[in-house]
């Protein structure tokens, strides 16, 4: 009896590891954004990602390792650093996706690249979250994708708890501040209806950019004077001269120097729909916090570092 049980244990051992991998081995099934119906054999080994987003669901699922090239504005976490850089959105090297053999290339629906890819026997998935409750599908998908289904929604349930505390976190003085967030200095916004807006929302500030004009859309410099914003969010790379835009200097937000810039860290940060919402939130939280309580000071460090990427 003694040898028996020891016997028993190390069978149901190799049982278990027999039963892992055969699931790990399971062909993977999953529906992306265009609605086409995409097989994997196994779980993906090799794996490019093309959209920052992306990329930061993947390592934030836990499998950084598993990527072997990314887009140029990738940058997050540091450990992809290294990872060879396929490009743009107008000028990504289809010849190194190729040399790179990847079971799967993770795009953005919106990409070019994705009947060429496909036209050379590559396997694409194209995903892209644009609302809060597409970050929430999406990570649910990589998840699905990387065999691990119910990782996704531990993820979200991190992002959704880490909003909410941010929204506790403020004053009554930093609710209900008309906000005007800036995107790029054309100027684009972000709307009511973006992912931004929806933080701003959870955050309890008032978007000056209604619904209607889309998530984010190109305006007329004169709008903005027209809506008088309180608080004007900005990223660094387009604040220089934003007080000197005409009529900008009888804002409120401009008067009254309720201005926040972004750091080129914290833009990235901001700008995409992703596992870091949370922090972008907190970012935004604070600003409201520092524009209730009087002028809002300015970044010390300066505008030196390489473009991120929104998405």
């Amino acid at each position: 009896m003694g040898k028996t049980r020891p016997l028993a244990r190390l069978l149901l051992t190799l049982l278990a590891a027999l039963c892992w991998n055969m699931a790990s081995a399971a062909p993977v099934q999953l529906k992306d954004d265009r609605g086409q119906n995409v097989t994997l054999p196994d779980v993906p080994r090799r794996i490019i990602s093309l959209l920052p987003s992306l990329t930061e669901s993947v390592c934030t699922l836990g499998e950084c390792t598993r990527l072997v090239g990314v887009d140029r504005y990738s940058n997050f976490p540091a450990s992809i650093q290294s990872l060879p850089r396929l490009g743009g959105m107008d000028d990504t090297s289809i010849e190194s996706i190729v040399a790179l053999r990847p079971d799967v290339v993770l795009v953005a629906i919106s990409s070019r690249l994705t009947d060429r890819l496909e036209a050379l026997g590559l396997k694409v998935i194209a995903l892209e979250p644009k609302t809060h409750a597409d970050v929430q599908r999406v990570l649910g998908k990589v998840a699905q994708l990387l065999g691990k289904p119910q990782a996704g929604a531990q993820v979200w349930q991190r992002i959704d708890e880490g909003i909410k505390e941010a929204a506790a976190s403020l004053p009554p003085a930093a609710r209900q501040l008309n906000v005007y967030y800036e995107v790029d200095s054309a100027p684009y916004a972000a709307g009511t209806s973006s992912f931004i807006g929806e933080t701003l929302a959870r955050l309890g500030a008032r978007n000056v950019i209604p619904a209607e004009l889309g998530p984010f859309p190109k305006l007329n410099p004169e709008y903005v004077v027209r809506a008088n914003p309180q608080v004007i969010m900005v990223g660094q790379r387009s604040a220089p001269g934003l007080p000197q835009r005409p009529g900008w200097n009888s804002i409120q937000a401009v008067k009254n120097q309720r201005i926040c810039v972004w750091l080129p860290d914290e833009s990235d940060v901001l700008v995409r729909p992703g596992p870091r919402m949370a922090e972008a939130a907190v970012l935004m939280a604070r600003c409201l916090r520092q524009a209730a309580a009087g002028p809002v000071p300015l970044p010390t460090t300066p505008f030196n570092a390489p473009p991120g990427g929104m998405r």
